[in-house]
């Protein structure tokens, strides 16, 4: 008779996600580079706020388009507010709007996709000419419109960014579910007596999250390009609330005299954050893939 030692019986068994998690990241330095400076800006944005050296709605007019120095590394802005310290409390604030519209869009987007992919018929013809129709519209014109429709409110700039990503995720889930719903794991799973409803959750949508996730990085980077746009333009988020758009079109009045910090630092802040999750984007991918998982 085989014995177990005491050590081996006691010993905790590691988790499969985070072993796998662990994986992914060790096989490609690019994705554990992205899942960093994804990290910096998360820790940004919940501890920004309480880290920052200056308050950013404080002016201060004596210090009024000071160059960056060691009391201000960003330098001042017109008012004389920090510009660090706005650039930092602001990821806050296009991070929830790109987290909340892209998590409306992949809900929404998912479930007609999977809807219309599985069963097909009416609701497949249906939702094409719904999606047909938003994509005629230039998607940042189309938010455009919503938002001075509805008031250029946080929620309203949330649904409008999640209303153009819609089309999306429904086009690529439709077409995934489409090629799976006959494959083979999906008839051994109703042969077992599974529910078309069960099949089409637990077999074949896992399947499809792959090429999703990737679509979902680049989405997350897209709504805050949008969200900095509409702020850019005016439709966007309300001064002196800081955020990086209206930072970038505020600066940009200022960029002839020679106050380029204004403009420069908010718009590189920007940049690095799309830069991060366009590089997320297969590191999502092979984290959900079933196939990675063996």
């Amino acid at each position: 008779m085989t014995q177990v030692s005491p050590d081996s019986a006691e010993r905790p068994r590691s988790s499969g996600a985070l072993d796998h998690l662990i994986y992914v990241l060790k096989a490609n330095p690019v994705t554990l580079l992205a899942f960093v400076m994804f990290a910096l800006i998360v820790i940004s944005a919940l501890f920004g706020p309480a880290l920052v050296p200056y308050d950013p709605l404080q002016s201060d007019a004596a210090n009024a388009l000071q160059a960056p120095s060691a009391a201000h590394w960003f330098g001042t802005d017109s008012l004389g507010r920090d510009v660090f310290s706005r650039v930092i409390v602001a990821t806050r604030l296009d991070l929830v709007i790109s987290v909340a519209a892209v998590a409306l869009s992949f809900v929404l987007g998912s479930v007609l996709g999977a809807v219309a992919g599985y069963w097909g018929g009416w609701i497949d013809v249906v939702l094409n000419r719904i999606l047909d129709t938003i994509m005629a519209f230039p998607l940042f014109v189309l938010a455009m419109g919503i938002v001075a429709a509805m008031g250029n409110t946080i929620e309203n700039i949330i649904y409008a960014t999640a209303i153009i990503n819609v089309p999306f995720y429904a086009r690529l889930v439709r077409a995934e579910v489409n090629i799976r719903r006959g494959a083979g794991f999906a008839l051994a799973a109703r042969l077992s007596g599974n529910s078309d409803l069960r099949v089409l959750a637990l077999h074949i949508f896992p399947n499809a999250l792959p090429p999703m996730m990737v679509q979902v990085s680049l989405n997350l980077g897209w709504a805050i390009l949008n969200a900095a746009g509409l702020s850019f333009i005016g439709l966007g988020v309300r001064p002196p609330t800081p955020e990086w758009g209206i930072m970038v079109a505020e600066g940009a009045n200022f960029i002839v005299s020679g106050e380029w910090w204004l403009a420069v630092f908010p718009g590189l802040w920007l940049m690095f954050a799309v830069f991060t999750f366009n590089l997320l984007g297969d590191g999502l991918r092979d984290i959900v893939d079933p196939r990675k998982r063996t």
